[in-house]
Formats: structure tokens, sequence, C-alpha cells
């Protein structure tokens, strides 16, 4: 019986994960998070994660703005 859970991706990513997702530098997304322009993302004790769903909607607003010129 195949395993439901085996393609499942994580909900949860982490900075360094979030970074290559957006193929960005780590660097450029510790500066949107401490300038609050980034993806929505939030600390578990000393981890910064960022939800998948977040990171699409980010960037489909993004791509709404860029679009909408």
């Amino acid at each position: 019986m195949p395993d439901p859970t085996a393609d499942h991706q994580p909900e949860l990513v982490t900075l360094t994960e979030a970074a290559d997702l957006l193929r960005a530098p780590v660097a450029t997304l510790r500066y949107w998070r401490h300038r609050n322009i980034g993806p929505h993302s939030f600390r578990v004790g000393r981890r910064v994660l960022y939800r998948r769903e977040d990171l699409r909607s980010w960037i489909d607003a993004k791509a709404g703005r860029v679009s909408g010129h």
C-alpha cells in the first residue's frame, strides 16, 4: 500500500528552505524580516519558520503588483 505522506511537503519551512524556494540569499530574507517587508514568518524558540502557504501568497501578491503596472 503506498504511503500517502511520501510526497507530502512539510507545511513549515526554515529560513534556509524559504530562501531556496524564493531563490534569494538567506541574508535578504533576514533583511526583509527586519524591515517587515517579506513573507510572514514567526519564531519557534530560536528558529525562524515560514508557512509554505504564506510564501505562495506573498509571491502571488508580488506578482500581482508587478503585472499591475
